[in-house]
């Protein structure tokens, strides 16, 4: 099992180095069993049989990676050699690393928002056109930056969160397991006509797997947010964060997806601004109901602060699950 140092320097890890391409990636290693499996079962089956095929495609790539990762585990913790020992845990440390996502989420958020700052609004919809799922070309500032918000709320549970909450409970075998149910979604868990029967299956474990997770980042970024407003402005920090407590209640449910609107709405009512709305999806614009008050018309400084307080929950995350794996240890 992983252990609390482990996590640790895995989380530091990410941070310093976060996902270097001259690395070998799980997730790259996942993404790009996917498109062969989709590719060879579009092939082999009939549209008919779209669902059915999706529930393999599940199977045949979610399983293999959870034993992938159980099997180099256990290979791993039998070395007894000194050398062999430290090689062992390095390569452990970084495969940990590998499923979590903060530095990636918060140098992507980074580059949008800093083209915002410099005045670049071509450069941010395009920055951000490669974070998101909606169509940029047409946003303006303020919906740049809320999308932007947006994601980073959304991938701090996806990216950071659920694969802590997986690695406490099922060590690198489970958290791999999350990484590519997470990946199936992001690939084939769409709503159009291609994906609709076919990634059906994808995108309903993606909801299980990340329906605790969501609630567990919203309730750190309450927390969060209470740790960060008491040292910018102690005197509201119990409103501020009393509102994103009731904002998460009230307006956690507005969304299509049961576990994103968790975090949206928590980060919305600790920013003070509104999320959601309508957004436009293939040149189709779909009608979203809002998340959030908008108390604030500054969305610069609103973004600027999601990106501290997405590094402030992270960090939370990984110190709760170290306290938990170390208590376990000695019990």
């Amino acid at each position: 099992m992983i252990g609390p140092f482990d996590l640790l320097f895995a989380f530091f890890l990410d941070l310093a180095i976060g996902d270097p391409k001259w690395l070998p990636h799980p997730v790259r290693i996942i993404g790009r069993g996917i498109s062969r499996m989709e590719n060879f079962l579009r092939r082999t089956i009939s549209e008919a049989a779209e669902k059915t095929a999706g529930i393999f495609l599940v199977i045949s790539i979610v399983i293999p990676a959870a034993i992938a990762a159980f099997l180099l585990q256990e290979m791993i913790l039998w070395c007894t050699a000194d050398l062999f020992i430290l090689a062992g845990m390095i390569v452990l440390v970084y495969l940990v690393s590998s499923t979590l996502a903060h530095r990636e989420l918060r140098d992507s958020a980074q580059l949008v928002i800093e083209s915002v700052k410099d005045g670049a609004l071509e450069a941010s919809r395009r920055k951000l056109s490669m974070i998101v799922g909606r169509d940029t070309k047409n946003l303006s500032q303020e919906g740049v930056l809320r999308a932007t918000i947006e994601t980073l709320a959304e991938n701090l549970s996806d990216g950071i969160v659920a694969p802590i909450f997986y690695l406490v409970i099922g060590g690198l075998p489970l958290a791999v397991a999350y990484k590519a149910i997470n990946t199936l979604d992001s690939m084939v868990g769409y709503k159009n006509e291609r994906y609709l029967r076919f990634g059906w299956a994808s995108a309903r474990l993606d909801d299980i797997a990340n329906y605790i997770p969501a609630r567990i980042t919203g309730a750190l970024i309450v927390t969060s947010a209470f740790l960060y407003w008491v040292i910018k402005d102690s005197y509201n920090s119990l409103r501020i964060t009393r509102l994103a407590w009731q904002t998460m209640l009230r307006d956690g449910r507005n969304h299509s997806s049961p576990n994103s609107g968790i975090p949206e709405a928590a980060m919305a009512g600790a920013l003070g601004v509104r999320l959601g709305g309508p957004s436009t999806y293939e040149g189709i614009i779909v009608e979203k109901p809002y998340i959030g008050d908008s108390m604030s018309e500054d969305y610069l400084a609103a973004s600027e602060r999601a990106v501290a307080m997405v590094s402030l929950t992270s960090l939370l995350a990984v110190s709760a699950a170290a306290v938990i794996l170390s208590v376990r240890s000695i019990l």
